[in-house]
């Protein structure tokens, strides 16, 4: 998996940031986009450092791609997306067919990230 800096054009970073912010605000730390192969970090908040293990993340992140399969037919309905609650944050994660995107936060109501959710898997399909 490569970090590539042209995966995204600077207009839908901006459209990905501005939805973002829009529904979270302040409590945004970053979003990162990805696809099977590749992914780039259209955001990272100013206070917050640039040392995380996106790589590692994104490796994990990708595994979002099989749940679009994996729970079809469930009794649950379709999948939407996935809430990982942490210590200091919590990460949504977002995929279609060929894309995805994780946005990390430092507070997060299930409100909140269904309306996260909604936007970004508008803005990628």
């Amino acid at each position: 998996m490569d970090e590539r800096d042209d995966l995204v054009s600077d207009e839908f970073a901006d459209s990905l940031q501005r939805a973002c912010r829009t529904i979270v605000g302040d409590s945004l730390r970053s979003i990162t986009y990805f696809t099977p192969e590749a992914y780039e970090q259209v955001y990272l908040r100013s206070d917050l450092e640039a040392d995380a293990d996106l790589a590692g993340f994104v490796e994990h992140e990708t595994l979002g791609f099989r749940a679009q399969t994996a729970y079809r037919g469930s009794e649950l309905g379709e999948y939407e997306h996935t809430v990982r609650s942490f210590e200091n944050g919590y990460v949504t994660r977002i995929t279609s067919d060929d894309a995805g995107v994780f946005v990390t936060t430092d507070g997060l109501t299930m409100r909140r990230s269904d309306e996260v959710a909604s936007a970004l898997v508008e803005m990628i399909d």
